[in-house]
């Protein structure tokens, strides 16, 4: 089936064939990829072959992996997900680190964490999960993304609070007392006009409203003014392509905002508002 099956998806372009079908038999078989070479000679048996062939179908069309099997591993955390949601990528677990490796002093504090555009959940479940004295919140404008983001942090034994919102209508949600601390946000970032350069797996399966925009820069002018508005600390995601012009939107609100690299040393992070 390994061999069958990577050579199967290969002649249907489908990305990484041979990592497809270890993650959709280790799947089945319940047990890690690499175990799956400690039996590699073992014939499957009738009811795990009826098992693995509707999802290697599946998966010939280019649906991706973790919506066929349900779920996907964010910063330690067993996240469910599905195609009313983003799949959480590495770019957006990097930007946790970062936001992480930028707050060590005020772990122990009190701080109050908004995720615009919070999806999964998988932004503010993670932060929690590593700053567990912090309160983050998280909104999203989608019903379907909110009752599984609030699913994920109960599945993960976590305290996060998610509610209804929009990105460009931030002023009209409920928001602590004193105001928010850290402001985060993964936006639609990716202009309509990209979308032909994108896999089918991306286009043909995960939500539009969650990738695309006519106008990315107009989805972080919003985002700035409120964090700026609310004198809290920000850590953005960035459509590498509009950091440059991002950067000097941001230069309107706050003082000495950064761009940082992704471990492929794209412009992809920008941290504005924080206290040295």
């Amino acid at each position: 089936m390994l061999e069958w099956a990577s050579e199967y998806f290969e002649n249907r372009q489908v990305p990484d064939p041979r990592h497809s079908i270890e993650w959709l038999l280790a799947d089945v078989l319940g047990c890690k990829r690499l175990d799956l070479y400690l039996q590699y000679g073992r014939p499957l048996s009738p009811d795990e072959l009826d098992r693995v062939r509707p999802l290697v179908k599946r998966r010939a069309g280019h649906e991706p992996l973790q919506y066929i099997t349900g779920s996907t591993n964010f910063m330690g955390c067993q996240l469910e997900v599905n195609q009313s949601v983003l799949i959480p990528r590495i770019e957006t677990e990097q930007l946790v680190e970062l936001l992480l490796e930028s707050t060590p002093k005020l772990e122990s504090n009190t701080i109050h964490l908004l995720d615009v555009g919070s999806g999964s959940g998988c932004i503010p479940i993670a932060v929690k999960k590593f700053r567990p004295a912090w309160s983050c919140m998280g909104i999203d404008i989608s019903d379907e993304a909110l009752a599984l983001s609030q699913k994920n942090a109960g599945a993960n034994n976590l305290d996060v609070q998610f509610a209804s919102g929009d990105l460009f209508k931030l002023d009209q949600i409920d928001k602590p007392e004193q105001g928010w601390d850290i402001i985060v946000s993964n936006p639609p970032y990716i202009m309509t006009g990209e979308k032909s350069s994108l896999e089918k797996q991306v286009t043909d399966y995960e939500p539009g409203l969650a990738l695309f925009h006519d106008d990315p820069l107009e989805v972080y002018r919003p985002i700035l003014s409120y964090a700026h508005q609310e004198n809290a600390a920000l850590f953005l995601e960035l459509n590498d392509q509009l950091a440059d012009q991002i950067l000097d939107m941001s230069t309107t609100f706050f003082s000495s905002p950064k761009i940082k690299h992704d471990l492929d040393n794209n412009p992809r992070f920008l941290i504005a508002g924080l206290s040295s």
